[in-house]
């Protein structure tokens, strides 16, 4: 049997093991935040590949060095005032007050000033758009997707921009419902999109690839399912991509993608969904014209492979829950001709 005493111990031992338990969370926490910025494939503004982000980039790196001086500077005051400054030594009158009126207010003046004048040029820089004669990229964002337009096409596409490599492209952005925000990391900062307003901002990528952009404002359930790729390349393979973008969608190859393209006319996939040179017009989802080639489906919320996409088609409530797609009435035997078909769309 317990005695008063053992209780009285284990009680201390279990409010010692909670302390520790509480003051290890913090450090748990912020472990986990440390290894949620490792990923390799996540976008960074200081990983720059275009002219607006660069700016960002060298401005944010400003700031680093400046507050890292100033920082080295305290601590090398703080241990010169507890190691050195002991003692009896005498201060001059008034050495204490220039000090202060120097490395206290006039240097930090000036730094400020600096600073301010170097953001005001980025600011303008950032705010220069393009002229009129270069390319244009119409986007609207959806809950909860991207519908990417290119004026003079026929064609949309869903989730995906194509610019050409080092040139300027005028992006005019428009929201159907909420708040959404803009934003390539790597190629510029963060523009809002406000309903009823058309707002501005460009991109130039000096190098070619593919920068995944994000939406960067809260937007509902599925904000973190709102990511869109833009897709840099030499100029003769943008013309080549914008002329497929106005032409019929490629025709089935196949018995299985024509049966596939009968499935998609004639069943409730037309309704919501468009497909170029087809009876298909649907305007409430993304257009499927090129469905096959893009990087993801559902923008960013699973990979485009032939098993997600099986997926999608008869239920896309399990990848993604609250988009507006309800699942589809698709019988078995017909859904893998449908999948044979969308895949081939490029």
């Amino acid at each position: 049997m317990e005695t008063t005493a053992d209780l009285t111990v284990s009680a201390v031992r279990d409010t010692r093991r909670r302390g520790r338990s509480r003051r290890s969370l913090p450090i748990a926490l912020f472990g986990l935040l440390l290894l949620a910025g490792c990923a390799g494939d996540s976008p960074s503004a200081l990983n720059p590949a275009g002219t607006g982000s660069a700016r960002v980039a060298g401005l944010w790196w400003l700031l680093f060095w400046i507050s890292m001086a100033v920082f080295v500077e305290v601590m090398a005051l703080l241990i010169w005032a507890l190691v050195f400054r002991r003692g009896t030594a005498r201060v001059r009158h008034g050495q204490p007050l220039r000090f202060v009126t120097i490395a206290g207010a006039g240097l930090p003046l000036v730094i400020l000033v600096a600073v301010y004048g170097v953001g005001l040029r980025d600011l303008a820089a950032l705010g220069d758009g393009p002229g009129p004669e270069a390319p244009t990229v119409e986007v609207t964002g959806h809950k909860w997707w991207w519908e990417v337009r290119y004026p003079g096409a026929s064609g949309a596409t869903a989730n995906e921009i194509h610019i050409p490599v080092g040139e300027q492209v005028r992006v005019r952005l428009r929201t159907a419902d909420v708040l959404h925000s803009f934003w390539v990391p790597q190629l510029m900062p963060k523009t809002d999109l406000i309903a009823g307003e058309t707002r501005e901002t460009w991109l130039r990528a000096e190098r070619a690839g593919s920068y995944r952009g994000q939406c960067a404002e809260y937007c509902g359930t599925q904000h973190a399912h709102m990511a869109f790729l833009v897709v840099a390349q030499p100029r003769a393979d943008y013309d080549a991509w914008l002329a497929r973008l106005d032409a019929p969608a490629r025709e089935p190859g196949t018995d299985a993608e024509r049966r596939g393209r009968q499935a998609f006319v004639q069943g409730t996939c037309a309704a919501c969904h468009a497909v170029r040179g087809t009876g298909a017009e649907g305007r409430v989802g993304p257009d499927l014209s090129n469905v096959g080639s893009r990087w993801s489906i559902g923008a960013g919320a699973v990979p485009n492979d032939a098993g997600h996409l099986g997926g999608w088609i008869a239920n896309s409530q399990t990848a993604k829950p609250g988009n507006a797609m309800p699942p589809q009435p698709i019988d078995a035997a017909r859904l893998p001709d449908l999948i044979a078909y969308l895949r081939s769309l490029e």
